[in-house]
């Protein structure tokens, strides 16, 4: 029962950081005029920067939400995987290797967190709540 209590923990907290990063702070800081210019800088258009900001958003409340659909969150993970290693890349090809090229990677480590982590609590969900087959209602030292 530790192992599943401690998944848990470790889901609930990397999601939140997740959450955090790629969810709330877009939508408090994405109008301002460090991120216009930052998405300039790149090479985006600012229509890029709206749309960005609506889908991490969106996919944000989707990994956060407990009754969303599974289908939903693994594609939600994708979504997030490739926008992060997307930005790793980005800012690689533009500014060089940097501590922005980096800190991407460290979401990404924690984005794999909770991925394998939600993973592992739905195994431990789904093999609680499978039938009991006929060996399963005789004690283990009366079994042939």
């Amino acid at each position: 029962m530790k192992t599943a209590k401690t998944t848990k923990i470790i889901y609930w907290s990397t999601t939140g950081i997740i959450f955090l990063f790629e969810g709330v702070m877009p939508a408090l800081t994405s109008h301002t005029d460090l991120a216009v210019e930052g998405v300039r800088h790149l090479g985006y258009p600012d229509y890029f920067r709206v749309m960005l900001t609506v889908f991490k958003v969106t996919g944000a409340l989707v990994l956060i939400l407990p009754f969303v659909n599974q289908r939903f969150k693994e594609w939600a993970y994708a979504g997030f995987g490739i926008t992060i290693i997307s930005a790793c890349i980005s800012h690689w090809v533009v500014d060089g290797f940097s501590d922005q090229t980096i800190f991407p990677l460290f979401i990404f480590a924690i984005l794999s967190a909770s991925y394998l982590s939600y993973h592992k609590l739905s195994k431990l969900t789904n093999r609680a709540h499978q039938p009991l087959e006929n060996s399963d209602y005789v004690f283990p030292s009366l079994q042939p």
